[in-house]
């Protein structure tokens, strides 16, 4: 049975290597290592911590060492990186045990020549008082304290400005809150209550059916397993929401899997109408159709489909809803990750999400209304797409949405910030055919 810190090394020396999702990672990691409840936790609090804290971990280690951090052995880095984040941001766990199971670490990984070097680094922040110099450049100084890289900052500022930026980013670095749906098509609000256990959940005041759980593994749940829940932010179910389909419409999901937001319109829709729910891979439509069947929504349709590509044995729709591929940076604080990327994998991305939105007119009967969002804050993702999109298609008009709720809302598009509603950051707009 794998130690709770020697697994975390583990995870990060893959997910650092390969670039896969976090959340991926660490379950397949859990599941495989028969720990304890209480060492899955602190292997997950380290893991995610030093993803998220990378950077500013980075740069305390490059103070502490002579040679250049990057000629470090990558499994020895890690190492480091999780002695440090413990001993800076783990006030449970003791300074000297931290150092000597990091020291013990890089025994059993078979770098016993780095261990004297490992103890040394780690025992000097402590004499040092756990300070490190803070660096006079604004970029700089703002990338070491959120842990975000100079390019992200600085793109973030451009945007919506220095306050803006430190609110998003200081929320990415704190811990998610995990945000459920209530499926009463199934169950009564007490019924599905009772299903979850000891797990409390809080309900919203500002969305039906939706809830915030105190912790707990929700999936093991009865309320899971029957089907009474699903998964979901509150920014999702807003988008949802802005789009607000009834039982008298006819749905098209275009970028669907792996299914939420198909699932609460179906929910919103009472399991009447019709939901086309398009993935272009067909292990990611298996995940959308597996939701359904687990809710009881039978008013989905799965289907495999290229979302840029125009079909045209598909229907007229009602309601469309545009959830393009985006850059993810608003949810950076589910997927740390993210914030390690090349800017320039995210430069085609406009184009991509101009093409699936212009297609979808297609799709969208005169009179009809589809919403566009992503779970990003870049404008060049968001504003700029639509606004083509309105220069192009003097056919479509924006509507506005959600009045009622206050800011960020009143205007045919919104940028949902965490705190607004203390959601994950998100974008949605919404347009009508007119002709």
């Amino acid at each position: 049975m794998k130690e709770p810190r020697y697994l975390a090394v583990s995870l990060l020396d893959k997910t650092f290597r390969s670039g896969s999702y976090s959340n991926i990672q660490l379950a397949s990691g859990l599941d495989k290592s028969e720990m304890s409840d209480r060492d899955k936790r602190l292997c997950s609090v380290i893991y995610y911590g030093v993803i998220e804290r990378k950077i500013t971990l980075d740069y305390i280690i490059a103070q502490l060492i002579t040679r250049p951090i990057e000629k470090l052995d990558l499994t020895v880095l890690n190492i480091l990186r999780c002695g440090i984040y413990q001993i800076l941001y783990m006030d449970n766990i003791p300074d000297n045990a931290a150092v000597n199971e990091s020291v013990t670490l890089a025994k059993k990984f078979k770098k016993a020549s780095a261990s004297g070097m490992v103890n040394a680094v780690l025992r000097n922040f402590i004499r040092r008082d756990k300070q490190y110099a803070v660096p006079m450049d604004i970029l700089i100084s703002s990338s070491v304290e959120y842990s975000a890289p100079v390019w992200m900052i600085d793109s973030f500022i451009a945007d919506y400005g220095m306050e803006k930026m430190t609110n998003l980013l200081s929320d990415a670095l704190k811990k998610p809150p995990v945000t459920v749906r209530f499926n009463t098509l199934k169950a009564s609000e007490s019924e599905i209550i009772a299903q979850l256990g000891e797990i409390k959940a809080e309900k919203s005041s500002l969305l039906e059916n939706c809830y915030e759980l105190d912790g707990g593994d929700i999936t093991a749940t009865d309320a899971f397993k029957n089907g009474l829940v699903h998964v979901q932010d509150k920014a999702s179910q807003l988008c949802c929401l802005a789009l607000n389909p009834t039982e008298n419409d006819k749905v098209l999901d275009l970028c669907s899997a792996p299914g939420g937001k198909a699932f609460t319109m179906a929910q919103m829709m009472g399991g009447k109408g019709e939901i086309y729910a398009f993935d272009l891979h067909e292990k990611r439509v298996k995940l959308i159709a597996g939701g359904a069947e687990r809710l009881g929504l039978t008013n989905i349709k799965a289907m495999t489909g290229d979302a840029s590509v125009y079909n045209e044995k598909l229907p007229k729709f009602t309601k469309i809803l545009c959830d393009v591929p985006c850059s993810g940076l608003g949810v950076i604080r589910r997927k740390p990750e993210i914030k390690y990327k090349n800017p320039s994998d995210f430069e085609g991305l406009p184009e991509i999400q101009y093409k699936i939105a212009e297609n979808a007119l297609n799709y969208l009967e005169v009179g009809g209304e589809m919403v566009y969002s992503t779970c990003t804050l870049r404008k060049a993702e968001n504003e700029k797409v639509i606004e083509k999109l309105l220069k192009n298609h003097p056919e479509i008009e924006g509507v506005s949405f959600l009045e009622n709720l206050g800011e960020p809302f009143g205007s045919y598009y919104a940028s949902i910030f965490p705190e607004h509603f203390g959601s994950d950051g998100f974008f949605i707009s919404k347009f009508r055919k007119v002709r």
